[in-house]
């Protein structure tokens, strides 16, 4: 079946060239830490699996796919005004594609289809090249969970083959082969903010929600955590950091200063809580 493809292109300004990447939203003022706080109960159930996010959890990938972009137009010699934002909206552009820009539907599919493709392999490419890392505590705290004995998962909404991309070459083939569950997009039929993959996940870990802690960047994957009757804690990004996450049981930049007791801890009150 043919797959449909959206494409939000913008230019980035310089002064040399215009250059295209992902539309994000505005970078946003890192937030301060928020935890809430704790009163632990001595009969609350105990954490038995620590799940997370792939994208922006384990990667911070919005600028290496904004770097592919920027690669593929580049080596198709994209040349487009700068104020334009999308293609649609302010007209297609020239290339070493087509000579002039493209003015039936067909002509149009094949130039996003063909960028879309070359950006995909270059992004992989990026991946590959050992120069990418995973966002800061991340390794720590898999390896934390694993020597306590809590089950590990990674649930993305992404494809399958993206996100095995990501995690043999950022985890590590070891600690990816030591997952007790791996779940992406392929496996369920609704995405995030629909609970569908954080539930299977529970079915297959055999534990119930409210024994799990979901590590998420985005209000979406909260909603979902949130909505399968798990905790989830929350550790932004740029382009992430402004969204409301009230429901959070606790938010970071990212995962450098918590520990897998701080987790547990968390997980205790906010289970006491309910």
């Amino acid at each position: 079946m043919a797959s449909t493809r959206t494409t939000f292109l913008v230019p980035l300004t310089s002064s040399l060239s215009p250059r295209f990447s992902l539309l994000t939203s505005s970078l946003s003022p890192l937030r301060t830490t928020r935890i809430k706080p704790l009163s632990v109960s001595v009969s609350s159930r105990s954490l038995q699996a620590l799940i997370f996010d792939c994208d922006g959890v384990i990667l911070e990938s919005e600028h290496l796919h904004r770097q592919a972009y920027n690669d593929a137009f580049s080596h198709f010699d994209v040349r487009c005004p700068s104020s334009a934002t999308y293609f649609k909206e302010h007209g297609w552009p020239s290339s070493s594609i087509f000579e002039k820009p493209p003015e039936d539907d067909a002509a149009r599919a094949k130039l996003i289809d063909t960028i879309q493709d070359w950006k995909t392999e270059r992004y992989k490419e990026i991946i590959k090249s050992g120069t990418v890392e995973p966002r800061p505590g991340v390794l720590r705290l898999m390896d934390e969970a694993k020597a306590a004995g809590k089950q590990l998962a990674v649930c993305s909404a992404a494809t399958k083959s993206s996100v095995i991309l990501c995690l043999e070459n950022l985890i590590g083939m070891d600690r990816f082969q030591s997952l007790d569950c791996f779940l992406a997009g392929d496996d369920v039929k609704e995405k995030k903010p629909d609970p569908s993959i954080y539930l299977t996940a529970a079915t297959k870990l055999g534990v119930s929600g409210k024994e799990c802690l979901v590590v998420e960047d985005s209000v979406i994957g909260l909603q979902a955590a949130t909505s399968a009757g798990m905790s989830c804690v929350i550790t932004y990004t740029p382009s992430t950091a402004n969204q409301d996450f009230e429901d959070a049981i606790g938010i970071y930049p990212d995962l450098n200063s918590v520990r897998l007791k701080d987790l547990e801890l968390l997980l205790q009150d906010a289970v006491a809580a309910t």
